[in-house]
């Protein structure tokens, strides 16, 4: 099997603090992957560190070369996309200027094929078509989420890492936000998934890791994960539905 990312014994301290400690795994073209846990546990964290954000101690290899010491944007221009938890958008510009934005790692391609990727995003998302030239800052929570996530895939990446997508949103937006990260897959672009949702990711997901403390203490095939009693107790006891 072929890693788009590849994690190996990685750690990260906050003033000598571990936040995360040796943390391994992989995630796939086409796959889903899932990180799990509780308020705290440090996947933001881990999400943060794969993409430069922070300071590392082990290895993380995306496209097979090490990319430790890369800068953030280098790693977007080499195909790495995050959604961030608080989602970030320019909220005083367009729903259609912020995708516009998203594309700045295809640039050199010229406008008609920013236009062409705009398109995508609006078969994929047809709710932001309809507000292209509303305000960011005036759409609803899920229409936020939709539009980070739109902005992300305008870069077209090969791995797109998502920071609870479900995070304030109406149970039936959260369904609709899981079927399109569903569809995703089809794209061919690995998805790195980091959700206090466990009911939902393990849903979705083709593969889950648990983090606790730091630390990955449960790992397996989705399915597998969803029917192990722990998990069910601690995760799975309120669902979304």
């Amino acid at each position: 099997m072929t890693f788009v990312l590849e994690l190996d014994g990685v750690s990260v301290a906050y003033g000598g603090i571990p936040a995360v400690s040796g943390v391994s795994f992989g995630v796939a073209a086409g796959s889903i992957v899932t990180v799990i846990g509780p308020n705290g546990a440090g996947k933001s964290t881990l999400l943060n560190a794969v993409m430069g954000m922070l300071p590392v101690q082990g290895r993380i290899r995306f496209g097979g070369e090490d990319v430790r010491g890369i800068r953030v944007a280098a790693r977007v221009q080499a195909g790495m996309s995050l959604v961030p938890e608080r989602r970030e958008l320019f909220t005083s510009m367009t729903v259609e200027d912020n995708l516009r934005l998203g594309a700045f790692r295809h640039r050199a391609e010229g406008r008609a094929a920013a236009t062409r990727a705009l398109d995508d995003i609006f078969a994929l998302f047809p709710r932001l078509k309809e507000r292209r030239q509303q305000q960011a800052g005036t759409l609803s929570g899920g229409e936020r989420q939709m539009l980070a996530m739109g902005r992300a895939l305008m870069a077209r990446p090969a791995l797109l890492m998502l920071d609870e997508p479900s995070l304030g949103l109406a149970p039936l937006i959260v369904r609709d936000i899981f079927q399109t990260i569903t569809e995703l897959r089809r794209t061919g672009v690995a998805i790195l998934l980091v959700e206090q949702n466990a009911r939902a990711a393990l849903q979705v997901a083709d593969y889950g890791y648990v983090l606790e403390t730091g630390r990955i203490t449960l790992q397996g095939p989705s399915a597998e994960l969803a029917s192990d009693p722990r998990i069910v107790e601690l995760y799975l006891g309120h669902g979304t539905e």
